[in-house]
């Protein structure tokens, strides 16, 4: 295997320790640079005693453009806004751009002032960039030089609802996404709202109709969306459970529901369909989603429900992914398929 030079810029946080660790297990990557500006000068293995063995001498380092240069692709790891700062320069000096965070996901820039409060630094590049979720995206993924990684959030909810809403079973007006995440998924950054005392034991909703989340799921699922997001008191895992009506003129039952799924997904390797509900748990620690569906004939209502691990395949697993996509490495490389247990 041929090995590719990557960088790694925003290393230092949950999304680029997992980044680093994936990359330790994919054989054709070099880590050539690992930059955390509030960590820089410090051992990667001090903050994640977890990397020692990978990478006992690998030190964080200030972002340097130049350090980019000649790199054959580079994951910006960083808060929603500041890849808008850095992108243009960057594009310049990279092979490939594989960025994690929002900044670049939605096609109309006139979005990004309603749901994130801001103009768009560089809404030019919009348009360069593709969405970065293989299993809906793969051909526009393959070759590409500028990926935007779904939310985690969106991957689950359009993992469970896209294919229902494009076989035209289910309505796409009026879709309710309730979904919960593990705290690693505020980052690691210290917050009140996320200590171990305000969580532990506590189950809570938040950005009631607001979550910026809200327009990627409509624009990817192709639906109209009502979300509401929970913060759950456990390390990692999304569940969301979506609720649709049929669409008109349909009878949904849950054995054609689940028949839709497993159509659209027999050949996807990190996508799991089965009658059983899916668990956060079933996914620790791995790049796979597990869907389900049912028809409530009583009600009236379809119900498709989807567990991943928010940092894997809801970040740095769907990040590497799209890499292994641009780079030219077999998909699964370096990706875990089975979670951790117990």
């Amino acid at each position: 295997m041929v090995s590719k030079r990557i960088g790694i810029v925003g290393a230092s946080g949950y999304t680029g320790a997992e980044l680093l660790r994936l990359s330790a297990l994919h054989g054709g990557l070099e880590v050539a640079l690992a930059t955390g500006e509030s960590q820089a000068g410090k051992l990667a293995a001090s903050r994640y005693p977890s990397l020692t063995a990978a990478y006992p001498n690998l030190v964080f380092t200030q972002y340097e453009p130049d350090a980019c240069d000649g790199l054959d692709l580079v994951f910006l790891a960083l808060p929603h806004g500041a890849a808008q700062g850095i992108v243009p320069e960057l594009r310049k000096k990279v092979g490939a751009i594989v960025d994690l965070s929002a900044d670049f996901r939605l096609t109309d820039p006139e979005l990004y002032p309603q749901w994130y409060h801001e103009a768009h630094q560089c809404p030019e590049l919009l348009s360069e960039f593709v969405y970065g979720l293989p299993e809906l995206f793969r051909d526009a993924i393959i070759g590409s030089s500028a990926v935007a990684v779904p939310g985690c959030y969106p991957t689950a909810a359009s993992l469970a609802l896209a294919p229902l809403v494009h076989a035209g079973v289910i309505d796409p007006s009026g879709i309710i996404v309730d979904a919960a995440s593990g705290v690693s998924g505020a980052g690691v950054g210290l917050k009140e709202n996320t200590a171990f005392c305000t969580v532990d034991e506590d189950f809570v909703a938040y950005g009631l109709l607001d979550h910026r989340h809200t327009p990627e799921m409509e624009q990817v699922i192709g639906a109209t969306v009502l979300f509401t997001p929970h913060l759950a008191p456990m390390n990692r895992g999304i569940l969301a459970t979506c609720y649709a009506r049929p669409a008109e003129g349909t009878t949904p039952t849950t054995e054609s529901l689940l028949a839709v799924l497993a159509r659209a997904y027999a050949d996807e390797p990190f996508v799991v369909v089965r009658p059983a509900s899916p668990s956060t748990k079933a996914t620790l620690g791995s790049n796979c989603a597990h869907l389900t569906a049912r028809y409530d004939s009583r009600t009236g209502w379809v119900m498709a429900i989807a567990a991943i691990d928010n940092l894997v395949k809801g970040a740095s697993g769907g990040a590497l992914q799209c890499a292994n996509l641009v780079l030219g490495f077999p998909e699964t490389t370096g990706l875990p398929i089975v979670g951790l247990h117990p």
